[in-house]
């Protein structure tokens, strides 16, 4: 399914494992939801960006073993998997969210993920949650 508007981005991140420039957004429209830590992750968060527009959420998160505040990485990634399986029972599909170990210095990494994410919505389309309330 081809996605014929710019597809809507929310982007969680720590703020040791992102740093923002405009030419990583090419493509998109991202909202940028910054944290100190990415352990503050929140389940209800992750779904609100969804009931607000979003085609796609991504999680940027620090390496396990460099998380500055122990284990916050894990704890994202427990939180992800267990909205990704939400998102799966409501027939939304858990591919459009994701979690990603990053370092806010890996610019190419993440325009990788940013572009990989907008070429994955092209096959499971735009939100489709969004068709119910219009």
């Amino acid at each position: 399914m081809k996605i014929n508007t710019t597809p809507k981005l929310t982007l969680f991140h720590c703020l040791n494992s992102f740093e923002e420039t405009a030419s990583m957004f090419d493509g998109c429209d991202v909202k940028t939801v910054k944290m100190p830590c990415s352990s503050m992750t929140k389940d209800i968060y992750l779904l609100k960006a969804f009931e607000s527009g979003a085609d796609a959420v991504l999680v940027l998160v620090c390496q396990e073993k460099s998380c500055r505040y122990a284990q916050g990485s894990i704890r994202a990634k427990k939180r992800v998997d267990y909205v990704k399986t939400i998102l799966d029972d409501i027939g939304m599909d858990g591919r459009r969210l994701n979690i990603f170990n990053t370092t806010a210095e890996d610019h190419g990494s993440i325009k990788d993920i940013i572009q990989n994410t907008i070429s994955q919505l092209e096959t499971i389309g735009p939100n489709p949650a969004l068709n119910h309330f219009n």
